[in-house]
């Protein structure tokens, strides 16, 4: 069974996880998910259990582990998502700018004609 713990404080380690998962069943695997660019946790993992998961939903849930109160469930499937378009606002013709033409709006005109001030 796999596990999801959040709430993770980010001084907690997989082998701190393992330990307190281990009092309920035999512990698989422990991965704490971090920053790709800092390493840092992101607060969260996942703990597969081979026996004894339901045990440690229940138990753990809603208790504190290393002064931060965790949320302990079944991990829902991973969805799969759309890859993400790099840079700007990940929709076609560019963002920003003020747009709209571009006569301004001082009087002036930029097509050679003159135009007259408005009273």
């Amino acid at each position: 069974m796999k596990i999801y713990v959040g709430n993770l404080s980010y001084q907690c380690s997989e082998a701190d996880l393992e330990k307190i998962f281990g009092e309920f069943g035999e512990v698989a695997s422990v991965k704490i998910i971090t920053d790709p660019t800092t390493g840092r946790s992101k607060g969260f993992a996942f703990v597969e259990m081979n026996s004894g998961g339901a045990e440690a939903i229940q138990g753990l849930n809603s208790k504190e582990i290393d002064g931060r109160v965790v949320t302990v469930d079944e991990a829902r499937p991973q969805v799969k998502r759309p890859p993400r378009e790099g840079g700007g606002y990940g929709r076609e013709g560019g963002g920003g700018g003020y747009g709209g033409n571009r006569e301004g709006g001082r009087g002036r005109s930029f097509g050679g004609e003159s135009r007259s001030p408005r009273y």
